[in-house]
């Protein structure tokens, strides 16, 4: 959460223009709103807009500042949630996009308010999803999933959200850059990294045709609604066209198993009680998508080395003070990046 007094109006949005627009643009809303600024959503300025009858929609923007050039991609989201409003997969409904910065100095858009929640830990499970309707919840968070694998791009209008050819390949060429840059600044090398990315550029599947790739489906990126089945899906800034199996197996990862050589930590989303076990819901999918899911380890294998990866450079840039470490626990940081490997590792000695 920034340090933006709320009393100077909501961060990042000019309200007198911003309202002007949406009542020239967006039917069903009347301003002027009641701005309520809503937590999550990484550090986009998300706000919940009231207007004087009672109707509810949602704001977005991107942080105020220096952005890198992909990062909360707005008109990326606005592409999805209009794309797949008509298509199985639940999304908040698509008011208006707004291309102009002159009307609040950045892109905008407005989409329809969801009753529901995300599931960031295990308090909020045990909040909002009782131990009986744990499987419901579960079932519904994978059929999702597997509705977003058989929407054809094409069909849709999303054809151009990425490239078409192998998803894994190309990340197994990114993150594998991104840990060799990082040796150096984090003085930790694990040559169980480079053993793995070898094995997976010479063992890569054959991606089947590409579809629709959140990059981040977990328990903390979808709404779960009063009936505990899932309302909504959010946040769609790094989705792109790629090999489902890759979303899948990182999907599953949030999930326990009573094969595992660690449970997950007693303080993650799916650690309550009463949820069914990771080889469920991979079988669930299979069976909604008749997909073969005979390689499945092989991608699980790949997004725990591409966890690795991930919070190896984070390691890297809080070793050159690029960031704060304050509150920070940088044993447990690189016992993270080694925990992720020796995972990768379990994964691909089951092949």
């Amino acid at each position: 959460m920034s340090n933006h007094d709320e009393s100077l109006g909501p961060e990042g949005y000019k309200v007198d223009a911003v309202e002007a627009w949406i009542a020239d643009n967006i039917g069903g809303l009347t301003p002027p709103f009641q701005w309520t600024r809503l937590e999550g959503g990484h550090s986009n300025l998300t706000y919940r807009l009231d207007d004087s009858a009672g109707r509810q929609a949602v704001i977005r923007r991107p942080p105020q500042g220096e952005l890198l050039p992909k990062a909360h991609d707005m008109g990326r989201e606005w592409a999805l949630i209009s794309s797949l409003g008509p298509t199985d997969v639940p999304v908040p409904a698509a008011y208006g996009f707004c291309e102009d910065p002159d009307v609040t100095g950045a892109w905008f858009y407005v989409m329809g308010m969801i009753d529901g929640h995300p599931l960031y830990n295990a308090d909020d499970t045990n909040r909002w999803v009782p131990e009986a309707q744990r499987p419901k919840m579960a079932f519904s968070f994978i059929d999702v999933l597997a509705a977003l694998h058989q929407v054809d791009p094409d069909a849709v209008g999303l054809g151009d959200l990425g490239k078409k050819d192998s998803y894994v390949g190309r990340q197994l060429k990114t993150w594998y850059r991104s840990w060799t840059s990082s040796v150096e600044p984090a003085q930790y090398d694990d040559p169980r990294a480079h053993e793995l990315q070898q094995f997976f550029l010479d063992h890569l599947p054959d991606q089947g045709p590409a579809r629709v790739v959140h990059g981040d489906y977990g328990p903390h990126n979808v709404l779960v609604g009063p009936d505990c089945t899932i309302a909504a899906v959010v946040d769609w800034e790094i989705s792109t066209l790629g090999d489902p199996l890759a979303d899948l197996a990182y999907a599953l990862n949030f999930w326990g198993d009573p094969s595992d050589a660690e449970p997950i930590l007693p303080e993650a989303a799916a650690a309550p009680p009463g949820f069914p076990t990771r080889t469920e819901l991979a079988r669930r999918y299979g069976e909604k998508t008749g997909r073969d899911l005979s390689h499945l380890d092989y991608y699980v294998g790949f997004n725990r080395w591409k966890s690795a990866a991930i919070v190896h450079g984070v390691y890297a840039r809080y070793c050159e003070g690029k960031k704060s470490t304050d509150g920070i626990d940088l044993d447990e940081m690189r016992e993270r990046i080694a925990r992720s490997l020796t995972l990768a590792e379990e994964a691909v000695n089951r092949l």
